[in-house]
């Protein structure tokens, strides 16, 4: 099979770029032809179509200049260069599937006219919620918001969510309302959701019901050891940001005297130095970002993983990641964190915001012995049963398999 996958960035970036290439990855494995179609960056990794990618363009933040913010607004609404690159890359490889992840702004949904007029099947797996809310993330100045949901984008702009900046609410509204007013993304078949929660919000959302599709992520666990010596504090991996939680994660650490670990990049890197410098004086080590395998050896060194959003998190892979590690995670009931972690079998559940219990929770698994222990077994079996990349694989082909059955849906505009 010819798979052409598709995402803004073709880097190591995130969560969405770093499943991408693992899938590509895998398929090249599994004998498949894998190609890429991207945005033009200078970190992009080698592909033979780069000449046909669209033009490197940051929008986050918005350019200073106004030549910038008229061709980033341009960018987000339609993109000929997208289009034309796009129609460029399927006439030459000619895929049999196309497998579409983040394609917003950078890209915009205008690369899917060439694949609605040539008929080709489209799948794309949502990494977060786009489709039902313009900033992606139901959150307004770092609440839970769900105001836009079916359909009533005007309250981005009421609310600024977007960073508080009018302008930039005002696009990302105007943006949703003529995209879905359009049927810009009609073409895609079949739209792949890791967790059940995010199938849910779409179809809460109006937004394609019938094309949900539930395709969890997978975790490697081929030569990943199993911790097995006690002790060790938690360990948080993930993006340093608000919605995160990770200035609750420290207030618990210092209440349970817990050692904490951090591992990660963010915008409130140095907020959350100063916080844990006034509260937890040497209990919590910042690391930065580092590769997979040293975050498995945080893991590994410490007792229990912890994930205190105060979002709607999809699928998290830092929760796979701990459980393929044998080390239970502590997470907020939210989102699709209660997907993954079954309360009191291989870790806890505790409220967002509540740093006493969340501390509590901590304390309960420091030790690393006894229940934890078997806690953290129970996180191993799950990933291996129910997360593994066979089934992977064969629910992401049977999709392309569904897609490519389907009955040709219109094209875009």
């Amino acid at each position: 099979m010819r798979i052409l996958h598709v995402n803004k960035f073709l880097y190591r970036r995130g969560g969405a770029e770093s499943y991408m290439l693992d899938l590509a990855q895998l398929q090249l494995q599994a004998g498949h032809t894998v190609e890429y179609f991207a945005m033009s960056h200078p970190d992009n990794l080698p592909s033979r179509y780069e000449r046909h990618f669209p033009g490197n363009v940051e929008l986050e933040p918005m350019p200073e200049s106004l030549l910038g913010k008229v061709e980033g607004a341009g960018r987000l609404l339609f993109s000929p260069a997208s289009l034309l690159g796009m129609a460029r890359v399927v006439r030459e490889f000619k895929p049999d599937v196309v497998h579409l992840h983040n394609i917003y702004h950078q890209l915009s949904p205008s690369i899917l006219r060439p694949l609605a007029s040539r008929s080709i099947p489209a799948v794309m797996t949502l990494h977060d919620y786009k489709l039902a809310c313009p900033t992606y993330r139901f959150l307004d100045k770092g609440q839970i918001c769900e105001a836009c949901l079916g359909g009533k984008y005007r309250q981005a702009v009421i609310r600024r969510c977007n960073r508080g900046s009018l302008a930039a609410s005002t696009l990302n509204a105007v943006e949703m309302r003529l995209h879905m007013s359009f049927g810009a993304y009609e073409p895609v078949r079949l739209f792949l959701c890791p967790s059940e929660f995010l199938a849910g919000k779409m179809r809460e959302a109006g937004v394609f019901p019938e094309r949900m599709r539930h395709v969890p992520h997978f975790v490697t666990t081929a030569g990943v050891e199993v911790k097995s010596q006690p002790g060790g504090g938690a360990v948080f991996a993930g993006r340093l940001s608000h919605e995160k939680g990770v200035d609750t994660l420290i207030e618990a650490a210092a209440m349970a005297g817990v050692h904490l670990d951090i591992a990660g990049e963010g915008p409130q890197m140095q907020t959350l130095r100063e916080m844990a410098e006034r509260l937890a004086g040497g209990l919590v080590t910042f690391h930065g970002r580092i590769p997979l395998a040293e975050v498995r050896d945080l893991l590994r060194a410490g007792s229990v993983a912890a994930l205190p959003a105060r979002w709607y998190e999809n699928q998290p892979l830092s929760v796979l990641d701990a459980f393929a590690c044998g080390v239970p995670v502590v997470g907020s009931n939210l989102g699709g964190i209660p997907e993954l972690i079954e309360d009191r079998v291989d870790g806890y559940l505790v409220p967002p915001d509540d740093p006493a219990q969340l501390a509590d929770r901590l304390r309960a698994v420091a030790d690393f012995s006894g229940s934890s222990y078997e806690m953290g077994l129970a996180g191993r079996r799950k990933v291996e049963e129910q997360f593994s990349v066979e089934m992977h694989l064969a629910s992401v082909e049977g999709a392309y398999a569904a897609a490519a059955s389907a009955v040709d849906v219109p094209a875009a505009g």
